[in-house]
C-alpha cells in the first residue's frame, strides 16, 4: 500500500494491531504472575504456620517483608526504566521473583520466610510499574484508560488462580508445592519475554536513539504502510534533572503528585490488609481454612470484575467521581463485613469489596499513567506504587499488632474503613485545589502532551 503516516498517527489513529495485542497479552501475563506471587502468602499463611509450628500472629513481618521489597524496588525501578528502557527491567524483575519464590518453598523457619519474601518482593516491585508503563505506551489515547485497567486485572486474576491452586494443591502436596508453581512459571515466561517483548516505542522516540528499532516496530504495527515519518517529541524542560524523582515536583506537578500518593497509600493498605489477614481472621473466628481461601478467591474475582469496567466508567463519568464512589462504598462494605454472621453474607461482601477496592486500584494505576509524560512515566508510576507500598506494609503490620493486642476480628475490620475515608478527603482536596497546579497539573498533563505520550 503506497501510503505514509507519522509515528503518533500509527499509535493513536489506527485499529490496534496483532503486534500491540501481543504486547498487551505479555504485559498482562506478567501481571498475573505478579499477583499470584504477591498474594499467595495470604492463602498459605495458616498452613505454613501450622507446618512450621509457629503462631499465625507472628506472620506480620512475613507479610510486610515482601511489601518492603516491593516498595524499594518500585522506587528504584521507575527511574532506571526512564533512563534505560522498560523491557529489560521487566525481564530481570520476573527472573528475580521467580528465583526467590522457589527459594521460599525451601524455608524452614520464620526468619528464612522473612528473608525470601523480601527478596521476592524486590522482583515483584520492579515488574509492575514498568509493565503498566510499557502497555500504556503501546495503547492509543482513546483506549488507554480501558487497556491499563484491563491489564490491571492480572493482579486479582493471579490471586484468584493462586487461591484455586492452593485449594487443590495444599491437601495433596503441601504449601511448598504452590511456591514451586509460582517460581517455575515466571522462569518460563521470562524466556518468552526475552524474545517476544519489544522496547517501548515512545521511550525510544523520547531518547532519540536507534531509529532502525523504531522503524522495525512501526513496521510490525502497520505492515501495510510503505513509510512512517518518525517525529521526535521536544525534550521536556525537566529532562535535565540529574535526580529523576525531582521531575515529579516540577512544572506544577507537586500538588498532583502528593495527592495521587495519598489514595495509593490508603487503598493498598486496605487491599493488602484484606489479602494478608482475612483468612487468618476467619480462622480465629473458628471458620475452616478452606473458607479463608474461598473468601480471598472471591475478593480476587470481584477485583477482576471491577477492573474490567473501571476504565469505561472513568472515561464516561470522570476519574474523581468513580473513585469517590468506590471509596465511599468501601467504607460501608468494611462495616458490613465486620458484622456479617453467615457464610453467604461474608462471601458476598468479600466479593463486592474486591470489586470496589481492586477496581479503585486499577483506576489509580490508569490515573498515574496519564499523570506524567513518557520521559518520566515509569518514575511517576513507580513512585506512586512505591509510596503506596508503604500502605501495603502498614496494613499487614497493623493487622498483626491489633491481633496481639487482643482486638476482635470485628474491631479490626471496622478500622478498615478509615483509609478509604482519608482517600475521599484527598480526592476532594485535589478537586478544590486542582487549579493551583495548572497548567502542569498531572490531570491536565495528558491533554497538553498528547502527541508525545
Amino acid at each position: 500500500m503506497n501510503s505514509s503516516a507519522t509515528m503518533s498517527e500509527v499509535i493513536d489513529h489506527r485499529a490496534i494491531s496483532s503486534f500491540q495485542l501481543l504486547v498487551f497479552m505479555l504485559c498482562g501475563l506478567v501481571m498475573v504472575l505478579d499477583g499470584f506471587n504477591a498474594q499467595s502468602i495470604g492463602f498459605l499463611a495458616p498452613s505454613i504456620a501450622e507446618g512450621l509450628h509457629v503462631s499465625i500472629k507472628s506472620f506480620g513481618p512475613v507479610f510486610a517483608a515482601a511489601y518492603i521489597g516491593l516498595m524499594v524496588s518500585a522506587l528504584c525501578a521507575g527511574p532506571i526504566a526512564d533512563r534505560l528502557g522498560r523491557k529489560w527491567p521487566i525481564v530481570a524483575s520476573t527472573v528475580t521473583f521467580a528465583a526467590f519464590t522457589l527459594a521460599t518453598a525451601q524455608a524452614t523457619s520464620l526468619h528464612q520466610l522473612v528473608m525470601f519474601r523480601f527478596l521476592t518482593g524486590l522482583g515483584l516491585g520492579g515488574a509492575l510499574p514498568n509493565v503498566v508503563a510499557l502497555a500504556a505506551e503501546y495503547a492509543p489515547h482513546r483506549l488507554r484508560h480501558s487497556l491499563v485497567t484491563i491489564i490491571s486485572c492480572g493482579m486479582p486474576l493471579g490471586a484468584l488462580v493462586g487461591g484455586l491452586l492452593s485449594s487443590v494443591m495444599l491437601p495433596a502436596w503441601g504449601w511448598q508445592s504452590v511456591f514451586y508453581v509460582g517460581g517455575i512459571l515466571p522462569l518460563l515466561v521470562a524466556l518468552v519475554l526475552i524474545r517476544g517483548l519489544p522496547e517501548s516505542i515512545l521511550f525510544l522516540g523520547v531518547k532519540r536513539t536507534a531509529p532502525h528499532k523504531i522503524a522495525a516496530i512501526l513496521a510490525k504495527i502497520a505492515p501495510d504502510l510503505d513509510s512512517v515519518t518518525i517525529v521526535h517529541p521536544a525534550a521536556p524542560a525537566s529532562r535535565g534533572n540529574s535526580i529523576p524523582v525531582l521531575a515529579l515536583f516540577t512544572e506544577g506537578r507537586a500538588l498532583g503528585t502528593i495527592l495521587l500518593w495519598v489514595p495509593f497509600f490508603m487503598n493498598l493498605l486496605v487491599l493488602y490488609f484484606i489479602v494478608s489477614w482475612l483468612p487468618a481472621l476467619l480462622r480465629v473466628s473458628a471458620a475452616p481454612v478452606s473458607m479463608g481461601i474461598v473468601a480471598i478467591s472471591l475478593f480476587s474475582l470481584g477485583g477482576i470484575a471491577g477492573s474490567l469496567v473501571q476504565g469505561k466508567l472513568m472515561t464516561q463519568w470522570g476519574d474523581r467521581v468513580i473513585l469517590l464512589v468506590e471509596f465511599a462504598v468501601t467504607v460501608a462494605l468494611m462495616s458490613t463485613l465486620a458484622f456479617a454472621s453467615t457464610v453467604v453474607a461474608i462471601l458476598s461482601t468479600t466479593f463486592l469489596l474486591g470489586c470496589f477496592v481492586q477496581g479503585a486500584q486499577a483506576g489509580l494505576n490508569a490515573l498515574s499513567v496519564r499523570s506524567y509524560p513518557t520521559s518520566m512515566r515509569a518514575t511517576g508510576i513507580g513512585w506512586a506504587l512505591g509510596i503506596g507500598r508503604l500502605g501495603s506494609i502498614v496494613g499487614p503490620m497493623l493487622g498483626g499488632l491489633m491481633l496481639t493486642k487482643g482486638w476482635s476480628p470485628r474491631q479490626i475490620l471496622l478500622t478498615g474503613g478509615i483509609p478509604a475515608l482519608v482517600s475521599i478527603i484527598s480526592l476532594v482536596t485535589g478537586h478544590f485545589f486542582r487549579a493551583a497546579a495548572e497548567p502542569g497539573h498531572p490531570e491536565n498533563a495528558g491533554s497538553t502532551r498528547r502527541n508525545i505520550e
